[in-house]
């Protein structure tokens, strides 16, 4: 009986532990999403209505002929809903957020690709 009384405070000790490694989920301020935002040729506009739309000049495709989507920002978990014109259907993109500033954005997709924008507007 004695070594289980000694065994259950290290075990306590040890879920104390890592518990206190788990990361934290970073809340961003979604206020600083808004704007214009450039990787490479790449576009992305977030407005405050939580609407946007995204382009490629690559394409020859500018920003009145972009694709629509709405977006939502829950702490570090971005979320874009593109409207697909044919069909009237959307498809859902979700992003993990590494960092926002005024002048910086940086994501990552499930599958580990990191995409990183600078503000120009």
């Amino acid at each position: 009986m004695k070594t289980k009384l000694l065994y259950f405070p290290i075990f306590i000790l040890i879920a104390l532990v890592f518990n206190a490694c788990l990361p934290e989920d970073i809340s961003y301020d979604e206020m600083l999403l808004i704007g214009k935002w450039q990787s490479g040729t790449v576009f992305y506009r977030y407005n405050s209505d939580y609407s946007g739309v995204t382009w490629d000049t690559s394409e020859d495709v500018h920003e009145e002929e972009g694709s629509v989507f709405t977006w939502s920002l829950e702490k570090s978990e971005l979320t874009h809903n593109i409207v697909v014109l044919v069909g009237g259907t959307s498809v859902t993109k979700i992003y993990t957020v590494t960092k926002l500033t005024e002048t910086a954005l940086e994501y990552k997709d499930d599958y580990g690709t990191s995409h990183s924008f600078v503000k120009v507007e």
